[in-house]
């Protein structure tokens, strides 16, 4: 058979083409297959795993780089050392971001002699096309299209030859551009582009390495960057466009360890489904020289292999039980349409028809019984069928109702087998179809042959039975319910309680959402690009106050890479993660799921809730209380006006303001617009409590260190300090986050996403600072007071001095700490134990 038949047989018999001997099999092999009387050459599985929907089509997992916004700060560099180049192509794949229509410099090449050595710039013209334009030697082609900017991935080439300046632009395997004359006039004439230069992705040298700007930055993705010393052919560039490296004179060749990336700029892993023919098949040449390739339309031998456990498996399935389901299709049928030995049957191609007939009676069987549980071998005979089915395509003439029919049949078998009374049987052949994310790869199969569905007239198809679902617009989509899919693919090697972590427990790991596919089309071509889901939990969350602990469910975005493979966090990140639900984005489609890490948390009793709730009124009564006293004694007394007072009013009147707003804040929870002022003066005013700490800081500082500034300039800047900063920051908060300022149940800052860091960053800064004071001031006094002792007590005994030193540190130490808010420290230490929620809450009522 052709490799593509050979591929399919071994894969409907659950097997797979010969892999690749290793060196010291070779000989042993050869002979093998000599003594069978197999000579000449026989199919080899290949290594990048060709496809098998188009034909022609090839998976290329790559690190891409995603520069994302326009910045001056983004760059990749090369860590490569080019010789001088007489001839040159650079080759890549191009994600185009269509946000902006500015010049964009998608890699730059310069020399001392020439900043703008060899350099490739775009931009997106008013039709909607990204134009290209080439720079050598300082000299500039003008702007021409290449593709249009449609946000999806391209693949071009340029090249340059130094002889009459030939130089040549392709995109998507297609010569789009070219000319000669470039640089072939003047002193750079006889030049070929110079060696040991830098080479930067992303920014336009204006010197060598740096001096980046803003407009002339990339913006989107890139990978695949090659660059040869010499200029490609088209067959070549084509061959490159299919995700083949020609190694001839290659200069560059893409690895991230080649990669010097600025730390803003991502790397992340994608899988390109690559655009160009792949026409030639490895080979094992029997008794001869080892590997080699050919076309792999030419009809050879080929040799299914097993793995040993998968092996047993099927004899066990086979001789363990009998065939049922198969007898009985078949004497419906009065045919065999499901052969009753996985290991022997020969699987025919099958029509439209045929396809649907064979199905329809098999579904019919399967709904006798209301809940159909399948032996083993009944479960591998319906996968053969359904392998089968999903390489039938419509051919001209064909009827679409017969189409949309049979992939209707085909949900509603998938959905019958995915039953979770089945979940044994599935475990059963676990070595030889790894699980039910077959049937997911299977379902994926079968919609691509439902394009002929769509028309102009009908957009959209969408076929479901029960707990699976296939819906096909340009966007191809695919949904599986819990069933056995959620108990099969669940790890079950999590199932171990895990040792304690910050309070909690690792319960176990389960699919916790169903499990989707989707893919991207254009004309009927499958493109790589990224996706974005949001998926709700299947898994319950037991109501608060029922016990002491309860499980509380952490999402991971996973995919899976294949039928059987394992669940995979690559290319995918959590974008939010509330209880009933995950949103994930992931850099690529294929197959997705939730995954649920369940935890056991310690949560605070009702009793205690109030008794906290309680002590913070109390507190925050007793603080406000001593504040306004404190503050009354500033004005009546007749304190002598200083730039302590000053700050100290300052300071309790924030303070004063903010435990005043807080201790009314439940109230307001009900208004929204109540609540989210409240909020903002909240902000405000704890942030300004906050700043005339650090101010305290600073003026003790100020004392401790001599500080060439008057006492009016000083005022100033701790006016600007104590409050112009606390309005800048919660200004600019309101600005970014207006809609997502507050927080759901209560009238402060939302900590479900980053706005609590507009607070929680400056508080841990200042505080930060305020402890550098402390300990400066602890170390000037203790020093002082052992001075001092030695002056007034010489001849005193050493428990005294000991004494002495311990009072010189305790004292500023219990003074300064309030003043300076560091007893909030505590408050980090809130989650671990009930008992820092008590000590936080009377050191702060103190303060």
């Amino acid at each position: 058979l052709d490799w593509w038949h050979a591929d399919r047989y071994c894969e409907q018999h659950f097997a797979q083409l010969l892999l690749e001997p290793q060196d010291s099999e070779r000989a042993a092999l050869s002979s093998l297959l000599q003594s069978h009387h197999i000579s000449g050459a026989v199919w080899l599985s290949e290594r990048d795993g060709v496809l098998h929907r188009p034909r022609w089509r090839r998976d290329h997992v790559v690190p891409v780089l995603v520069f994302g916004d326009k910045t001056d700060t983004k760059y990749v560099k090369v860590l490569s050392d080019f010789p001088a180049l007489p001839a040159v192509t650079a080759c890549a794949h191009l994600q185009w971001d269509t946000r902006t229509q500015d010049i964009a410099t998608i890699f730059s090449y310069a020399v001392p002699a020439f900043m703008n050595e060899f350099q490739l710039r775009g931009l997106v013209d008013e039709e909607g096309f990204v134009r290209f334009a080439l720079i050598v030697h300082e000299h500039h082609s003008p702007y021409l299209p290449v593709f249009r900017a449609d946000g999806r991935w391209h693949h071009f080439c340029v090249t340059w030859q130094q002889e009459n300046g030939t130089w040549a632009i392709y995109a998507d395997g297609k010569r789009r551009a070219s000319a000669s004359g470039l640089c072939a006039v003047g002193p750079a004439a006889s030049q070929p582009i110079h060696s040991q230069g830098t080479f930067i992705i992303g920014q336009d040298q204006d010197s060598l390495g740096g001096t980046f700007k803003k407009k002339e930055s990339f913006s989107g993705n890139i990978t695949d960057l090659h660059i040869w010393q010499q200029v490609l052919s088209a067959e070549q560039i084509e061959k490159v466009r299919s995700c083949w490296v020609v190694e001839q004179d290659l200069v560059f060749g893409w690895r991230s360890n080649a990669l010097e990336a600025e730390s803003t700029v991502r790397e992340v892993t994608t899988q390109f489904l690559c655009p160009g023919p792949v026409e030639e098949c490895r080979v094992f040449e029997v008794g001869g020289s080892g590997f080699s390739y050919t076309s792999c339309l030419q009809p050879l031998p080929f040799i299914c292999g097993y793995t040993k456990d998968a092996y047993q498996q099927l004899q066990r399935a086979q001789l363990g039980s009998s065939p049922s389901l198969a007898s009985r299709v078949n004497t419906l049928a009065e045919r065999t349409v499901i052969p009753e030995n996985v290991f022997t049957s020969y699987v025919q191609d099958m029509n439209l028809s045929v396809a649907l007939d064979a199905l329809n009676i098999l579904v019919t069987v399967l709904r006798e019984a209301e809940t159909p549980v399948l032996e083993s071998s009944d479960l591998l005979v319906v996968l053969q069928l359904l392998k089968q089915v999903c390489d039938v395509e419509a051919q001209e003439g064909e009827e679409l109702e017969t189409l949309e029919q049979l992939g209707q049949h085909y949900v509603e078998v998938t959905e019958l087998i995915l039953e979770e009374q089945n979940i044994e049987t599935w475990s059963s052949v676990s070595q030889v179809i790894r699980g039910p994310m077959a049937v997911v790869e299977l379902c994926d199969r079968m919609m691509s042959h439902l394009a002929p569905l769509l028309s102009a007239g009908r957009t959209k198809i969408t076929l479901q039975h029960r707990n699976v679902g296939l819906q096909r617009v340009m966007v191809k989509n695919m949904w599986f319910g819990y069933g056995s899919l959620q108990l099969c693919l669940s790890s079950p090697a999590s199932q171990d309680v895990a040792a304690s972590d910050g309070g909690q427990k690792s319960l176990t790991t389960m699919v916790g959402t169903a499990v989707i596919s989707s893919t991207l089309l254009s004309d009927y071509q499958e493109l790589s690009t990224s996706v974005w889901y949001h998926l709700q939990h299947r898994a319950q969350v037991p109501e608060e106050g029922l016990g002491y602990n309860f499980p509380v469910f952490s999402g991971f975005c996973c995919v899976s890479p294949a039928a059987g493979g394992m669940w995979s966090t690559a290319g995918c990140s959590v974008v939010t993660s509330l209880p009933d639900s995950t949103a994930c984005f992931c850099n690529h489609t294929t197959n997705f799921a939730v995954l649920l890490q369940v935890y056991e948390r310690q949560q605070r009793t009702a009793k205690e809730e109030l008794t906290l709730q309680t002590l913070t009124f109390i507190g925050c009564g007793v603080s406000f209380c001593a504040l306004i006293v404190t503050f009354i004694l500033f004005l009546a007394v007749g304190v002598p006006k200083n730039e302590r007072t000053t700050v100290h009013k300052n300071l309790i009147f924030a303070l004063a303001t903010a435990e005043a707003l807080l201790m009314f804040s439940d109230l307001a929870k009900t208004n929204q617009v109540l609540c989210f002022t409240l909020t903002a003066f909240l902000h405000l005013f704890f942030m300004a409590a906050f700043s005339w700490m650090l101010v305290e800081g600073l003026l003790l500082w100020s004392k401790v260190v001599a500080v060439n500034m008057s006492e009016d300039r000083r005022m100033k800047f701790y006016y600007v300090t104590g409050w112009g900063l606390p309005i800048l920051i919660v200004g600019v908060t309101l600005a970014t986050s207006f809609d997502k300022y507050v927080a759901e149940k209560h009238c402060w800052l939302n900590i479900q996403n980053n706005v609590i860091w507009a607070f929680v960053g400056p508080v841990l800064s200042i505080l930060a600072v305020n402890t550098f004071v402390l300990c400066r001031v602890v170390v000037v006094t203790v020093a002082s007071a052992r001075r001092r002792s030695k002056m007034l007590t010489p001849n005193s005994s050493l428990e005294k001095q000991i004494g002495i030193q311990i009072w010189a540190t305790a004292k500023p130490i219990l003074v300064l700490l309030p003043v300076l808010g560091l007893t909030w420290v505590c408050g980090v230490l809130v989650h671990l134990s009930i008992v820092w929620a008590y000590v936080f809450i009377v050191l702060n009522s103190l303060q």
